[in-house]
């Protein structure tokens, strides 16, 4: 595989995120996804490889795949299709800001997931950025396409979404 010396650095960055949010308990054994969008003028980003455990995870090992859910560079099992809808519908955003999504699945984020009223503003962190928090009701496991928009739109501006039910995500400039 040869790389770009940019997506070379995107690469080293993510993998290691992947061990990061292992380490701090935001795994559910092999389910959510830390995805980055490569460089140049094609929306592909690199995700994990169906399978692999967090830690588990090197740049070597992340595939590279387009807004369509093809494989353009990489090897393993594919990638896991839900975790392909939800960070594509991200990355297919034309807002140079979505070029990192990082899906969680801790312990305190599914459950502020389940309340029905999200999170609330009971501590002076939560009011913080309470209002600033997007949220995407559960649509079971997200195997259509057409779900993309309702998550880009339930995103809008907001770089927070809790996924009723399910996690969290946040939206970021890079990796680090």
């Amino acid at each position: 595989m040869v790389l770009c010396e940019a997506e070379r650095e995107l690469r080293v960055q993510l993998a290691p995120a992947y061990r990061l949010v292992d380490h701090f308990g935001g795994t559910e054994i092999i389910h959510g996804h830390l995805t980055a969008r490569c460089p140049g003028p094609e929306h592909h980003f690199l995700i994990n490889s169906y399978g692999l455990n967090y830690e588990e995870v090197t740049a070597s090992k992340l595939v590279q795949i387009d807004l369509e859910g093809n494989v353009i560079e990489g090897q393993g099992h594919g990638v896991n299709y839900a975790g392909f809808v939800i960070h594509s519908a991200i990355h297919m955003a034309k807002d140079a800001d979505n070029r990192v999504v990082m899906h969680t699945h801790t312990r305190a984020g599914i459950t502020v997931a389940a309340l029905e009223d999200g999170l609330q503003p009971i501590s002076l962190i939560s009011t913080q950025f309470n209002d600033e928090i997007a949220y995407h009701d559960y649509e079971g496991v997200s195997l259509y396409l057409d779900e993309r928009e309702r998550v880009l739109d339930a995103l809008g501006n907001s770089k927070a979404m809790i996924l009723r039910n399910h996690g969290s995500v946040t939206v970021l400039r890079t990796v680090p």
